[in-house]
């Protein structure tokens, strides 16, 4: 449904509660996943409702539709054809980010903001953010961070060759954002932003994402344990510390995530700080909503309506989520 479409009272109801809060069809980000061709069709066997999946060829008519629909901004996630050891495909200028960013860049100019996810999770074997090292075969494998620092850094600076308007390291490597914006400048590209994740912290709400960027590569996803870089949900003074950190070390907008649980961090890094804040409405929220409606338990215009409005009511600048289409009825502008 496009525009104003909910008849009587209720749509009504919601226009008023966005109007409330203040949202405007600018602040809302659409999250994509772009598939290299070749890649298995992994996607019709786990398919969730909304995601917006899809090949090369297909993109230019289905961003379209997202910018017929008031949307300037979109988040690029890239699912390779082949994954190794060392995330190679990440980079490159044939990279399926890289094509994506380039393609769109070409076809929408200006009129879309082209956001790009840096991350290796979804290109290497162990689907975790960062490369792994062992000292002996039978030991537990340890997140080298500085060493993937040095990838990402490079992951960063393809994107913005690519044509990518801001960067999002979302690996929660500590020093990744001054490394970055260090290497972005060296390079040229000093109006390339940096959209920090911040705040990312270990959930299992993460679950449909990886789901479907993974694909059939690691069967394991749903136990991977990233809580040695991510934050625990019970130290809030931890958050405040990483959003200083990625301030001074050069981010523009800094992001927490997931978000319904977390709204008193929102709330609190609100009151700490004007800096921009985005917050992602996760895959696991978004699913959670659309099962428990597709089994009649709770109205999904409500729920959606109400847990968008509750982010930006929060606090949150922008918002990145997968029902960003959906509520864009609601919204005059």
């Amino acid at each position: 449904m496009e525009g104003r479409q909910t008849p009587g009272s209720l749509g009504d109801s919601y226009a008023r509660i966005f109007e409330s809060v203040k949202l405007r069809k600018r602040d809302l980000i659409f999250p994509i996943f772009v598939y290299e061709p070749g890649n298995d069709p992994f996607f019709q066997k786990n398919e969730i409702p909304g995601f917006a999946k899809m090949d090369l060829k297909d993109l230019t008519p289905q961003v379209q539709r997202i910018i017929d629909l008031g949307i300037t901004s979109v988040i690029v996630f890239g699912v390779p054809r082949k994954r190794d050891i060392g995330a190679s495909s990440a980079l490159g200028k044939h990279g399926v980010v890289q094509v994506t960013a380039r393609k769109l860049k070409e076809e929408f100019g200006g009129s879309l903001n082209v956001i790009t996810d840096v991350c290796i999770c979804q290109y290497n074997l162990s689907g975790h953010c960062g490369l792994e090292t062992r000292a002996r075969k039978d030991d537990r494998a340890q997140i080298e961070n500085d060493r993937t620092l040095s990838l990402l850094s490079k992951i960063a600076v393809s994107h913005a060759e690519s044509g990518a308007d801001v960067v999002a390291p979302s690996s929660m490597m500590d020093g990744q954002v001054r490394q970055i914006r260090s290497s972005l400048d060296s390079r040229g590209f000093r109006k390339t932003k940096i959209m920090a994740y911040s705040a990312k912290h270990a959930s299992s709400l993460y679950s449909p994402f990886r789901m479907t960027a993974y694909s059939k590569h690691i069967h394991n996803h749903t136990t991977i344990d990233k809580s040695s870089y991510q934050i625990g949900y019970t130290n809030p003074r931890q958050v405040i510390r990483e959003i200083e950190a990625d301030i001074s070390e050069g981010a523009d907008m800094v992001m927490v995530k997931p978000t319904l649980f977390y709204l008193d961090i929102i709330s609190m890094i609100r009151d700490c700080t004007d800096f921009p804040l985005v917050v992602q409405n996760v895959s696991g929220e978004y699913a959670m909503i659309k099962s428990a409606a597709t089994r009649g338990w709770i109205d999904e215009e409500e729920w959606k309506v109400n847990s968008i409005s509750a982010m930006k009511r929060a606090g949150a600048d922008l918002i990145i989520s997968y029902f960003s289409m959906d509520i864009t009825r609601y919204l005059d502008h």
